[in-house]
């Protein structure tokens, strides 16, 4: 008796545990579905921060004329620097050329209202503006009337006067060329300066690729890209140079016109006896 109830009993134990490892087993599962719910929001979040992060982001240009000046060297920043005082000088002149023939456009027409209908050359001469060339080129007229004595009067006084009106008028259409030679000079050395520039950064661009040792497009475009640049600017200062240089000539020369007539008629008048009622006055 004692043996079969000890058989019942280890019967009844062995059954109690297999039935709790399978109880524990199937509550071991649940505490990770009952945590999921609260995990997922935690993991959402990081998400929903980076998402506008590309839409809100600033790409900078690396090819850009800012990315010029800062990988260059010191000789690629000379030339730049070079090219922008040639395009500012450049057009400061033809700016200051176009003021200053308006300026002689204006004074002849006061010249043909004032000079000619004076009593006398030199009360016509102080009719006009001091800075006006045609009271120049009168003052100089009766100078040579003048001082037409001692061994100049060996010269004939037509010759003299001649000689005195075109020297005046010499020194007017040297003040209107002051400036064209700087026009000349940027317009025809601006390619070459901007060539040499591209020259030097392709070199250098190659020479850093060929130390990196990567020749992709995406290598190769950046740097040259950079380099050709060069080129274009010093095209971009050479035209308006070359432009504003035919175009100045062309109004001088409508400008030297008026300055030639004005110096013809007056050597007439000189001749005719005006330099005796100018002496006189």
């Amino acid at each position: 008796m004692k043996l079969r109830q000890l058989i019942s009993a280890f019967a009844l134990a062995l059954c109690a545990g297999t039935a709790v490892v399978p109880a524990a087993q199937a509550q071991t599962p649940a505490a990770p579905e009952a945590s999921a719910p609260a995990a997922a929001p935690v993991a959402a979040a990081p998400n929903l921060a980076s998402a506008p992060a590309p839409a809100a982001a600033k790409v900078d240009n690396p090819y850009g004329l800012e990315a010029l000046w800062k990988g260059s060297d010191a000789v690629a920043k000379a030339v730049l620097i070079i090219m922008v005082i040639m395009s500012m000088g450049s057009w400061y002149i033809i700016i200051v050329k176009v003021i200053e023939q308006a300026k002689i456009g204006a004074q002849a027409k006061a010249a043909a209202a004032k000079f000619w209908n004076a009593g006398s050359i030199r009360q016509g001469a102080d009719a006009l503006d001091k800075t006006s060339p045609f009271r120049f080129i009168a003052e100089n007229g009766i100078d040579a009337t003048k001082k037409h004595d001692g061994l100049l009067a060996h010269v004939d006084l037509n010759t003299w006067v001649t000689m005195g009106i075109q020297r005046a008028m010499d020194r007017v259409q040297s003040r209107l060329q002051d400036g064209l030679a700087f026009l000349a000079t940027v317009g025809s050395t601006a390619p070459f300066v901007g060539l040499f520039g591209t020259v030097w950064g392709i070199y250098h661009a190659l020479t850093a690729i060929g130390v990196a040792g990567q020749a992709s497009i995406d290598k190769v475009a950046g740097p040259v890209g950079e380099a050709l640049i060069m080129t274009a600017i010093g095209l971009a200062v050479a035209v308006p140079a070359v432009l504003g240089y035919n175009w100045l000539v062309r109004r001088n020369k409508a400008c030297m016109d008026d300055v030639r007539a004005f110096g013809n008629d007056l050597h007439s008048v000189l001749l005719a006896g005006a330099g005796t009622v100018a002496k006189k006055a």
